[in-house]
């Protein structure tokens, strides 16, 4: 683990605290601009998921809509809240090859998306400790009228993600300010997620809010449109 790790993981809570806990669970938003874009603006806008914390697999229970998404990275399914499947489709990122970010989603592209970008950032800084994860700490960035330090983390195959190398960066508290990347099933676009409004919960440390917005050709963010708006209202570890 690079020193620049074990200080964001240590700030966040600690890896033992971390490995003590098996499940996530919370009652969330998920809007902005990208839905729109997509035919899909309020699919997310109340949501309940859960989530084991050290295998990627996610349910999201769609509010009032008698419906839930089950995800692992190599199938999705829609099924309503009594259990019966309405759709379901094996090797889902198959089914973006050659979109961009203008293409239209049905619901199945959106429980892959969705799911697998949620567990990532959940899990994150933990998750860079997990087997197969390669990190390296990057020279200091200076925004917002602080010092943070980035740190890229390669990500190995069987972790579905937007793309194998993201970088995230650390503040002086060692808290997760910003968390690049770009988007493989979206043609390559780009994502700058901030996080704010920290809370501790059960021991750990994370984010209530996000905003995710674009990036130039320097890194610097583009404020507007805000691409994805996360707010988590209730969340649970255990």
């Amino acid at each position: 683990m690079t020193s620049l790790l074990k200080f964001a993981t240590d700030a966040h809570g600690g890896v033992d605290r971390w490995n003590q806990l098996k499940t996530l669970r919370a009652h969330l938003s998920v809007t902005g601009g990208l839905w729109h874009v997509k035919g899909k603006p309020d699919v997310l806008k109340d949501i309940r998921i859960e989530l084991p914390l050290h295998e990627q697999r996610l349910i999201t229970h769609l509010v009032g809509q008698n419906r839930h998404f089950v995800f692992t990275p190599h199938q999705v399914s829609v099924e309503d809240e009594q259990g019966n499947l309405l759709e379901k489709r094996d090797g889902p990122r198959h089914a973006f090859e050659g979109q961009s970010i203008g293409t239209p989603w049905d619901d199945l592209h959106v429980a892959y998306f969705d799911s697998y970008a949620l567990w990532t950032y959940l899990t994150i800084p933990f998750l860079y400790t997990y087997p197969g994860f390669v990190t390296e700490e990057l020279p200091l960035w200076q925004e917002d009228g602080e010092v943070w330090r980035p740190l890229r983390a390669i990500f190995p195959d069987n972790i579905a993600s937007h793309t194998r190398e993201q970088i995230s960066y650390f503040g002086k508290d060692g808290l997760l300010r910003r968390h690049e990347y770009t988007v493989d099933i979206m043609g390559g676009a780009r994502g700058l997620n901030y996080a704010y409004d920290y809370r501790k919960v059960d021991g750990v440390i994370v984010p209530l809010t996000r905003r995710v917005v674009a990036f130039d050709d320097n890194k610097q963010k583009i404020p507007n449109p805000v691409l994805v708006a996360i707010d988590i209202h209730e969340i649970a570890v255990s």
